[in-house]
């Protein structure tokens, strides 16, 4: 039997203090708002209780941002596509962010099981003066474990209307790509990490941006692999590949709390959930 669950989150601004509700149907759940770095950023915890996906699953998760509000948003364990029965299962989010809002969409990984039919898709809109940073984390399979992604395909879409998009089909059977130089070289996590607006970022932004994140990049173990890029003038994207997701991830958490401090002049305060 498929399930579908749906969630509505909106962030406003209130006396100073940024404020989250949410309505939802089905088996999705926003957790207690917590506020470790003060009352101007709310952060939230979003939980699927039966913790993955099958086929004819649906996920949809609506999120809006109000002028003034600061909202992050974090999971606490990866989404896991599991084994179709020749359904797709499909995770959709819509995030409206507004001018003087930001919002920052940091999940955990999604792994691709073998034999997965699924879509993976994400839609940021960005009101001239809005702000996001937001990732994407992608495992193929479970190498760790000796389950590989041979069969199934993941669709994969990451967008921001009129300045960035991001599409990939993988096919466990398409082994000359997963596994050539030009592909992903045999890496089983490819991840992403932008900081975008909804106009254009001035270069003295920019610049000392893309400076930190490459000197993060330097003296990773994964600087062969990864590079930061100014790819739209609205956008500032971050890219790796790795063997594994718990070194892309390192990766990304290092260059989130640069561009925290570098972009918004703010700490690079983890949500709680990342130490449990």
């Amino acid at each position: 039997m498929a399930w579908r669950a749906d969630l509505k989150l909106d962030y406003t601004c209130e006396s100073n203090r940024s404020v989250a509700r949410y309505l939802h149907s089905g088996p999705l759940r926003i957790l207690q708002s917590l506020y470790p770095e003060g009352d101007g950023i709310c952060h939230n915890v979003l939980v699927h209780p039966p913790g993955g996906l099958v086929g004819g699953d649906t996920l949809d998760i609506q999120v809006s941002v109000a002028p003034g509000a600061h909202g992050l948003v974090s999971t606490p364990g990866a989404t896991r596509f599991y084994k179709s029965g020749g359904h797709a299962a499909v995770q959709q989010v819509q995030a409206h962010v507004a001018a003087d809002a930001r919002l920052e969409w940091l999940p955990l990984e999604a792994i691709a099981y073998n034999g997965c039919e699924a879509t993976n898709r994400a839609v940021f809109h960005l009101a001239p003066g809005a702000e996001l940073m937001a990732w994407d984390v992608t495992a193929l399979g479970m190498p760790s474990s000796d389950l590989a992604f041979e069969q199934g395909h993941f669709k994969q879409h990451l967008e921001i209307p009129g300045a960035w998009l991001e599409r990939a089909t993988l096919q466990g059977h398409d082994t000359r790509w997963l596994n050539s130089p030009i592909g992903l070289a045999g890496h089983k996590c490819m991840a992403t990490l932008i900081f975008a607006a909804g106009s254009d970022l001035a270069a003295d932004r920019t610049e000392p941006a893309l400076a930190v994140a490459r000197a993060v990049l330097e003296a990773h173990d994964l600087k062969l692999q990864s590079g930061a890029s100014l790819a739209h003038p609205q956008v500032l994207v971050l890219r790796v590949v790795a063997p594994l997701v718990e070194p892309a991830m390192d990766l990304l958490r290092q260059v989130w709390a640069e561009w925290r401090h570098s972009l918004w002049a703010l700490p690079g305060t983890p949500p709680r959930i990342w130490n449990v």
